[in-house]
């Protein structure tokens, strides 16, 4: 089994911690503040209230003006990096909204070794206007990770983050910022603009369209952002969005040998396989397969998993897959009935059940 990341917080990682900080700050105790991490709720608490206990922590053993504190939290970021590292602006999150300014510094810091898109969102949440005043000074900054935070940090539905209710219900804001980074050389930078417009669909889907009528076929870089921003449009099967990609209707087509295993254990895989058959070309097509999972109270929900997305000069085209039926953190399997179904540019062409036992 995986290691769990929030076990990242090593006593190693901790020690060297209190080292760089002791040796800006030679009162830190170190020892004390050691034992204080890793005392009681420590053992219970997952990876993101373990970043909060480390930054609150953290304030308990730095007894100065956060202004004083920030100067060596600062110095000490530069040797911690990625995801483990955001304690420091969980810092500033905690401690610094009254002193914008100071913050927004330290964020700008901070972002740079790891990411401060957490974090900046209790700033927006707070001074909306301001803050993405600022996001859109870093949306034109030389530095990709600052360029990069502008577009993240606003992002309506962030994972793992606050939802920002008022970007969820207007996101002009959000798209101002979109406009200038959209033709960004920094593949970074791009996945965050798709991901930001993703999330921006699921609200506000005919914002997400025409966007991509007024930038489909500019770029390589902006088709590859467009296609990757409407990837919930096209699982939803929406009209539009498929008409603008090329996928069209598939009345010529037909599903044969469609094979699936009538049973399914917990814990096991799910085979199945089929043929796509046409008197042409099969065309531009893309392949799915949904799966309508049985829950806990009896109703079905039904989950789209890509199979395939390109041009198919052939008219025959084979297809053989597996799908796992072992309990995850994101999807627990009930035993009775289900439902796999072939999705075809958008349009669900054939369906089967099969039992989970």
């Amino acid at each position: 089994m995986a290691e769990q990341l929030k076990n990242i917080y090593t006593t190693n990682y901790i020690n060297n911690l209190a080292l760089k900080i002791k040796e800006k700050y030679k009162d830190f105790d170190s020892k004390s503040f050691e034992k204080t991490i890793f005392s009681n709720p420590w053992n219970s608490l997952e990876l993101k209230n373990r970043m909060r206990h480390i930054a609150i922590t953290l304030n308990t053993f730095l007894p100065l003006s956060y202004e004083k504190q920030l100067e060596i939290l600062k110095e000490v970021s530069f040797d911690f990096t990625s995801f483990e590292a955001m304690f420091f602006q969980d810092f500033v999150e905690v401690y610094g909204q009254e002193d914008f300014d100071n913050s927004m510094k330290a964020l700008e810091v901070f972002t740079i070794g790891s990411s401060s898109e957490f974090a900046i969102r209790a700033f927006i949440i707070k001074y909306e206007d301001k803050t993405m005043n600022q996001m859109n000074l870093w949306a034109k900054n030389s530095n990709e990770h600052l360029r990069r935070l502008a577009c993240e940090g606003c992002r309506p539905r962030l994972p793992w983050g606050v939802a920002l209710s008022s970007f969820k219900k207007d996101p002009s804001k959000v798209l101002k910022i979109i406009e200038v980074l959209k033709n960004d050389k920094s593949k970074y930078v791009q996945k965050s603009v798709a991901n930001n417009l993703n999330d921006i669909s699921k609200d506000n889907s005919e914002l997400v369209i025409e966007f991509v009528k007024q930038n489909l076929g500019k770029s390589k870089s902006l088709d590859w952002i467009c296609k990757h921003a409407s990837r919930t449009l096209l699982k939803r099967g929406h009209l539009k969005i498929l008409e603008l990609f090329g996928y069209l209707k598939t009345n010529h087509i037909k599903v044969e040998s469609f094979i699936l295993d009538d049973f399914v254990l917990i814990g096991e895989d799910l085979s199945f396989s089929f043929s796509l058959q046409s008197e042409i070309s099969l065309g531009n097509l893309r392949v799915e397969y949904a799966i309508d999972y049985k829950k806990s109270n009896g109703t079905h929900s039904r989950k789209v998993f890509m199979i395939s997305q390109n041009e198919i000069k052939s008219t025959r085209k084979n297809f053989t897959k597996k799908q796992t039926f072992k309990n995850m953190t994101t999807r627990k399997h009930y035993m009775g009935d289900h439902y796999l179904s072939i999705v075809i540019n958008g349009e669900q062409v054939i369906q089967k059940p099969f039992l989970v036992n």
